[in-house]
Parts: structure tokens; sequence; C-alpha cells
């Protein structure tokens, strides 16, 4: 049974997986991420391989930046900026002889949900990650859209409201899960900004301080989903990132797309609405997308990677 490595490179932890090509995880691990410079992190990445050494038949990786996935190198690195101009053919693939593949986290989730979730068997559509920004992929004849300089799908780029001259008038503020949580805490007074938790309990039960906020949040991502589906005209939105494990993130969505298609007679008469659902992978979807690319790289459309 082949076997392979997967790298899930974040911010806080290095998650690392043992799978099979039909996408069984056989074990999975985290480390926190190594984040004094490059060489100590690598040492990290390589006690790690080597530990599974003989075991693995590929090296699948998953990290934030502009990836260059024909090349196989890492731009900017997200917050680990030692990460940029890293190139992974060379220090994994020559270093452990094995086909190697590396994309960016935000594509990595879609690839997953491509494979085995919710994008499966959808020729168009797209995978929105709620999280401290929008990340995410935009699916186009069944297939993963990079575009010419490998940030297609890179939503946060896109700017909202056109009066404002900083970047919290782009999406990835607009549609920042993080911003609403701390703007729903401020506003109850509660002394952890970044408490999910206790922004989701008030947001249930109704308050209407909490609920004018989410409200206008789940609008503002509305307005994203209508944007983009004027380019894309997607048959299903996926919703991913922490917060969509929520029942009412979803469903206060859909109400805001209706909104907004009532309002605008063309939109709602004209430009059709596509399902907008709940992801099907959560933590590990980086994990599962990252090997997916891997099947695709070395197989292309193979029995494997379907």
């Amino acid at each position: 049974m082949k076997q392979y490595l997967v790298f899930d490179i974040g911010g806080t932890n290095l998650k690392y997986a043992m799978l099979d090509a039909a996408g069984n995880i056989v074990e999975k691990n985290k480390k926190p991420t190594v984040k004094t410079g490059l060489q100590e992190f690598l040492n990290e990445m390589y006690e790690i391989a080597d530990s599974y050494a003989g075991k693995f038949k590929g090296i699948a990786i998953s990290c934030p930046g502009k990836i260059d996935v024909d090349n196989k190198i890492i731009h900017f690195g997200g917050s680990l900026p030692f990460l940029d101009g890293v190139n992974v053919q060379k220090l994994f693939g020559d270093k452990y002889q094995v086909p190697v593949s590396v994309e960016n986290d935000g594509k990595a989730a879609a690839l997953a949900e491509m494979w085995l979730g919710a994008l499966k068997d959808v020729v168009s559509g797209e995978m929105l990650t709620l999280g401290s920004e929008v990340g995410g992929g935009i699916v186009v004849g069944g297939q993963l859209i990079h575009g010419a300089h490998f940030q297609a799908g890179e939503l946060s780029f896109m700017r909202y409201d056109m009066n404002c001259d900083d970047w919290s008038g782009f999406t990835g503020q607009k549609g920042s899960a993080v911003n609403m949580i701390k703007r729903v805490n401020e506003a109850l007074g509660n002394s952890d900004l970044e408490d999910g938790q206790k922004a989701f309990e008030a947001i249930n039960a109704g308050d209407k301080t909490a609920m004018a906020i989410f409200t206008d949040y789940c609008r503002d991502v509305a307005n994203i989903i209508l944007s983009v589906q004027a380019v894309v005209d997607g048959a299903k939105v996926v919703i991913a990132g922490g917060i969509s494990a929520q029942e009412i993130v979803i469903k206060t969505i859909n109400e805001q797309y209706d909104f907004l298609a009532k309002k605008f007679y063309r939109v709602g008469n004209e430009l059709t609405k596509p399902e907008i659902v709940r992801a099907q992978f959560e933590n590990d979807a980086n994990i599962f997308g990252a090997l997916y690319a891997l099947l695709l790289d070395v197989n292309g459309q193979s029995d494997e990677a379907k």
C-alpha cells in the first residue's frame, strides 16, 4: 500500500500525517511551528520526515503564501516570511528522492472539497474560507484555477468599499470572521475580544446587539458571493473556516443573499443563486487537499486521484 507524507504548515502548528492514496489517514500528529528561522524550521521538518524514512512514496505540503505549483516555489509565506523563495523540489524532492508538491493552504482546502467533499463532481463553484481574512479557491470546468500568477481565488484582494482609502475597505477585512467576533465581544463588553464561543453564545441566543453585527457581517459575505457569482456562475459555494460549524452562519448567509436578490431586481431575476453550503472538511482539510494535489501532479486524473 502506497503511503504519502503530508505537511500542513500553519502559523501556530505544523501538522503532519501519513495517508494512503485513497485519502485514509494512517497516523497524524502536530508540533508548534518553529518561527526562529528557516534552517531551524527545516530541521524540524527533516526530523519528522526522517522518522518515516522508507515508508512514503511522496511528500505533499500545504502552506501560506503565493505558491508556484509548477516550479514548487513558495513566495511570501504569509505569517512565516522566511519561507519566501523556498524551493520545495530542491529541499525535499531531491533530498528524499520522491515526488513532491506544494499548494497554497486555501487552495488545498478547496482541493479537499473537490476530491472528497462538498465540491465533488461540481463543474463550477468556489470555496470561501472565513478566518482572519477570506481565502479559498475557484473551480471552473472541474479544475481548480491557479491563474497566471498563482493568485486566482485570493478574494481578500477584492476592493469592497470604493470610498475607503485603506485595507479595511477590502474583502479580506469585510469578510473577516475574526473581526466580526471582535466587534461582537467589544459591543458586549467581553474582556477577551477573540473569544468566538462567547460571541456565538450571544448570537445564538438572539442578543440584539450581537445579532445586528452578525447579520451585517453575513450580508457582507453574501455580497462577496454575489460578486464572485457574476464571474464564475458557480453551482455551489462552500463555506469553510471555524465559524462554519455554527448552523446559524450558513442559514444567515443564505437569508442575506436572498435579501439582496429581492432588493435588486436583476440580481433576483437574472443572476442564478448558487447553492450555499458548509464545507465537509474542517481541521484536516489542508492535509487531504495537499495529498490530492500531489496525486494529480504525479498521476494526472488517475484512479488514485479520483
